[in-house]
């Protein structure tokens, strides 16, 4: 016999988990070291990227 497998419709809740938490600036930011100089200012910054939406932002250090 073959598996039989269920398709139902996600949540809402499930289908927009974590993303309006971003919406309204809550984000999750996270560091990233790959890029840690930024060549235009020509001065070392700090890049944070949301883990949920995938924003960036960059501050100097």
């Amino acid at each position: 016999m073959a598996n039989i497998l269920l398709f139902k419709k996600p949540k809402a809740s499930e289908k927009h988990k974590g993303k309006t938490l971003c919406t309204r600036g809550f984000h999750k930011w996270e560091v990233v070291h790959d890029k840690q100089f930024d060549v235009k200012q020509g001065k070392l910054i700090t890049l944070y990227r949301c883990t949920r939406c995938g924003a960036s932002k960059s501050e100097p250090r």
